[in-house]
Formats: structure tokens, C-alpha cells, sequence
């Protein structure tokens, strides 16, 4: 990947610091279902403190949409298990280490528009 951007090939993005949230933010896991249930408002991306970050995260992720668009970005390089990031695999939202079938936030808007997610591990 780093190969991508030393070429020009490509560009990082972060949807979590396109939103504002913290570096390095608090533990986060999506409570009641997966990414595309958080884009539909069913379900919530929590903080093991309770902090609701729902909203920043669909913000930071409609962003990084916006410019995967402005480049005409036909794949994304997404880090595995991350309420925002998460490809196929997430936490399930339990803060217990267990997982579930999923994408996170950011993984199924990308998805969702067509564009080609590779899991990072």
C-alpha cells in the first residue's frame, strides 16, 4: 500500500479523522447489528465508555465517499474489524473480543457504491 502512495497510485484517507474523532480515539464497537444497519439507523458505533459516535462516523465516512469519488477511486485498502473500516469481520459490539459477519461503516458505504474492498490485516 505504502507502494500505492510513493507512485501516485494512491491517497490515504481516514473516515474516522475526516469526522473529528480522536487519535488514537477510545475503544469503539458497533452495538446492534453491522455497518449498513448503522447507514440505515439501526444500530449505534459505541465507545466501552458509552460515547455515541454514530453519527461522526457515518459524517467521516460520507466524506471519504465524496473524495473516493472527486479521484474516481475504484478500490479501497480497509483495516480489518474496525467499526469503521471493517471487512466481512467486525466486534460484536459487546466489547468482549467476540466477532460477527459484517463491514463497518465506512467498508459498506465504500460497497455499497460500487467500490472494491481489500481487507487489511
Amino acid at each position: 500500500m505504502i507502494d500505492l502512495v510513493k507512485s501516485g497510485k494512491g491517497i490515504p484517507i481516514c473516515a474516522e479523522q475526516l469526522a473529528g474523532l480522536p487519535i488514537p480515539r477510545p475503544p469503539a464497537e458497533i452495538a446492534g447489528g453491522t455497518g449498513k444497519d448503522v447507514l440505515l439507523g439501526n444500530a449505534k458505533v459505541l465507545s466501552k465508555e458509552g460515547d455515541d459516535y454514530t453519527e461522526k462516523m457515518i459524517y467521516g465516512a460520507k466524506r471519504a465517499l465524496e473524495l473516493c469519488k472527486l479521484y474516481n477511486i475504484k478500490r479501497a485498502y480497509l483495516k480489518s474489524k474496525s467499526p469503521s473500516c471493517g471487512v466481512n469481520t467486525i466486534y460484536d459490539g459487546t466489547f468482549s473480543g467476540n466477532m460477527i459477519s459484517g463491514n463497518g461503516v465506512l467498508s459498506a458505504l465504500l460497497k455499497e457504491n460500487g467500490i472494491e474492498i481489500i481487507e487489511v490485516k
